[in-house]
Formats: C-alpha cells, sequence, structure tokens
C-alpha cells in the first residue's frame, strides 16, 4: 500500500504506486506510528526541494518523529507547488535559484526566510493552491513554469504545453479556455532570469 506522500502541481499530497525523482518536506505533517498523515498539510513556510540521495545516508519514509517525506515527479513540479532548493543538500542549485529570484524581483540578495515569505503568500489561499492570471502569453511562460486548464496541469518547454502526470509529461497542443499559472510569480520571475529547473526525461519528448 503506497504511503501518502506524493505531491501534485497543485500541492496536494496523494498516494500513488508511481516513485518521484526529487525528495522535499514541510516539516512534520505526519504520525510515524501509522505513517500517515497529520491534517495539517505544513508546519514550516520553508518548503524545500532536496535530493532523493545525499552522502550516503538512508532514511525510512515517515517513520521517524522527524520532518515527513515528500516526493515529486520532477523539480517543476516542486516548484509549481510552492517549494524551493534546499541550501543544505543543493547548495549551488539553491544559490543559482536565490541570484535569479534576486535578479528576476528586482531586490538584493534575499535571505532563505525572506523568499520563503513571499512564497507563503503566492501558492496558497488559506488551504488551497492559490492560481495567479498569466503574466505573459502562456507560449512565452519560461521553461520550468506550469499552468493549469480544467483539470489538467501543464508544464511549458520551449513554447509547449505537456501534460502533466505521475508517469511524467505527454505530448499536448497549448490548453484552451482559462489557463491560470500554477508555479508562484516570484518563481516564474527566477525562472525567466536563467534558473533552470531540472525536469523529468519525459519533458524531452517531441
Amino acid at each position: 500500500m503506497p504511503l501518502q506522500n506524493r505531491v501534485t502541481p497543485l500541492g496536494d499530497i496523494v498516494a500513488t504506486p508511481q516513485r518521484g525523482t526529487f525528495l522535499g518536506n514541510r516539516g512534520i505533517i505526519h504520525d510515524p506510528a501509522t505513517r500517515t498523515l497529520l491534517n495539517r498539510r505544513w508546519s514550516t513556510k520553508a518548503w524545500i526541494i532536496c535530493v532523493c540521495e545525499f552522502r550516503g545516508r538512508w532514511r525510512e519514509v515517515m517513520a521517524q518523529r522527524s520532518w515527513t517525506e515528500l516526493f515529486f515527479l520532477d523539480e517543476a513540479t516542486a516548484l509549481a507547488a510552492g517549494h524551493r532548493p534546499c541550501f543544505y543538500c543543493r547548495r549551488d542549485d539553491a544559490n543559482a535559484f536565490r541570484a535569479a529570484w534576486a535578479e528576476g524581483n528586482g531586490i538584493s540578495t534575499p535571505r532563505a526566510t525572506e523568499m520563503d515569505a513571499v512564497l507563503d503568500t503566492e501558492r496558497r489561499d488559506g488551504r488551497n493552491k492559490r492560481l495567479h492570471d498569466l503574466p505573459m502569453p502562456l507560449e512565452r511562460l519560461p521553461d520550468g513554469a506550469m499552468v493549469q486548464a480544467g483539470g489538467d496541469s501543464y508544464l511549458i518547454a520551449a513554447g509547449r504545453a505537456l501534460r502533466w502526470s505521475f508517469d511524467g509529461y505527454s505530448a499536448s497542443g497549448l490548453p484552451e479556455g482559462e489557463v491560470r499559472l500554477l508555479t508562484p510569480p516570484s518563481t516564474v520571475r527566477a525562472l525567466a532570469a536563467g534558473y533552470r529547473a531540472t525536469l523529468h526525461s519525459s519533458a524531452t519528448i517531441a
């Protein structure tokens, strides 16, 4: 029985047998005795994106009274949900993200807590995912940005829209109708300023 620890671009945490390529956390949000989630879906504003392997360390998932292990298809999914790179296990990527975030948002180099405070207001509306108006035409969004149209989430890569699923991305035309921005606007500006999100291998499809 899969644990409830896979995160969608909308930030929902669900149980599914597919595995992710990135790890992350939002603090302690599970009961280690039952390995099930508590009612809360975060206990800190620091929602981070980690690597699944780091210096040979191993953790039994959701078995400790420690941060809850969450998993994402790829970094674009985690960014869309409102997470940012970890300064401990992904220091180079975190510094690159911070530099691009500062440039894109027109501020001096921010502390992690300052980025977390902005992201916290952009990623959620109460307990729900906050959706935003598109800041530019859909096909001009930077690579790695994600949008929502109806019940589907889409990755934008090289001006194309790829439909997201737990198995990966599939080719799709640009979505029609009402399209909203999933990735927090400050993160979209970081992507536009040059941060390169690591995408799932299926994002290379023609």
